[in-house]
């Protein structure tokens, strides 16, 4: 497997956006470690409808309990190489930690689970590829005689772009920031 190049922080003076994603341990600690020294906000997604789902994620997961099984359902351009997307990723944390299950333990991707039960205590990804989509992600809610389906399509790669913008310029101070910190700045100064 190809591996991406490590990220070169040195020397960071200006804000930084970061938007990679699969970091290892070593990775990881040098983010934190630069950002005790500049401003640095760390998404998978910075898209504001992305955003906005990982809420309304987290809502739903909290109303609807455990009794609803649940899938994050993805489909990206036929080259993307992660799967699952950072996104997707991102989406299956949520509700692991809504439901306080560890994602390690709870994810299963496609349909492997030997079971019907075993399925059942699990949050599955399921990834299909098509020819141009930028990015589609669904979050399914799914219990006897119904579903609640939370779905972002993006059709164009600019959405991400504009959301790295629109934060990367709100921070001042030094640390570590989330997008949902610094949307809620954000809306806070309107």
């Amino acid at each position: 497997m190809r591996r991406r190049p490590s990220p070169n922080f040195a020397p960071l003076t200006k804000a930084l956006v970061v938007g990679t994603t699969g970091h290892e341990e070593s990775e990881k600690s040098r983010i934190t470690h630069h950002a005790s020294h500049i401003p640095m906000v760390l998404a998978s997604n910075y898209s504001t409808g992305v955003n906005t789902l990982f809420w309304l994620t987290r809502k739903a997961a909290e109303i609807l309990g455990p009794g609803y099984d649940l899938e994050v359902v993805e489909m990206h351009h036929r080259l993307k190489k992660d799967a699952p997307s950072g996104t997707a990723k991102s989406l299956a944390e949520i509700l692991a930690d809504v439901r306080r299950q560890q994602l390690a333990k709870v994810a299963r991707h496609g349909r492997e689970a030997s079971s019907v039960s075993a399925r059942r205590k699990k949050s599955a990804f399921i990834r299909s590829a098509a020819a141009t989509c930028v990015g589609d992600h669904t979050v399914i809610f799914a219990a006897n005689g119904e579903r609640v389906e939370l779905t972002h399509k993006a059709s164009s790669r600019d959405t991400f772009a504009n959301g790295a913008l629109a934060r990367a310029c709100r921070e001042t101070k030094a640390g570590l920031y989330t997008c949902r910190m610094c949307w809620v700045k954000m809306n806070a100064s309107r």
